[in-house]
């Protein structure tokens, strides 16, 4: 009878199979760690979007009555000023992009466009307003608050999600160092 002569010592068996259980490990650390600064940003975020959201809120409920420019103005310059804040805060989001997680990656990559979109729309409301400050009542520029307001309310859920993600996650994630 013919002995075979094994392929792999049992050493390469140990080294493999400590690869085995350190892997997924080392990968999970690469990828799972939060960026605190990351969370502390979207978290502002999130309250700067909550502004937005109330004040475009409170903006369209002057829709249908007899308000004049003058209702407007003041609301329309405080959503402006929430929209430059968010947009400061995207920027050094964006800078620290980088050392945020994939959730957190992902986050700032969806924010962005829809601040962006929110912004444009909030720049041509306020040259409507300033230019046509008569015509308050203007199907037009009414559709311009109403899209602000729906685009407030769409960057408001999406940022409470991410950070709402973000709180779960790391819940689950210290619930489970315990078990280990």
């Amino acid at each position: 009878m013919k002995t075979s002569k094994s392929l792999v010592s049992p050493m390469t068996l140990v080294v493999l199979a400590a690869g085995y259980f350190v892997a997924p490990i080392a990968i999970k650390a690469a990828d799972g760690m939060d960026s605190a600064p990351v969370n502390q940003l979207l978290s502002d975020t999130k309250m700067e979007a909550v502004h937005l959201k109330n004040d475009s809120e409170g903006m369209q409920t002057f829709i249908g009555t007899t308000a004049t420019w003058g209702s407007y103005s003041p609301t329309l310059a405080a959503i402006k000023g929430h929209v430059e804040n968010a947009e400061k805060l995207l920027a050094t989001l964006k800078t620290s992009e980088a050392a945020g997680s994939a959730w957190q990656q992902t986050a700032i990559k969806r924010i962005e466009p829809l601040l962006k979109e929110l912004s444009d729309n909030t720049t041509e409301t306020i040259k409507r307003l300033s230019a046509n400050s008569g015509k308050v009542h203007d199907p037009t520029f009414q559709d311009y608050v109403r899209a602000n307001y729906q685009l407030a309310t769409g960057l408001q859920s999406l940022i409470l999600d991410f950070v709402d993600y973000g709180s779960a996650k790391s819940k689950f994630d210290g619930l489970a160092s315990k078990v280990q």
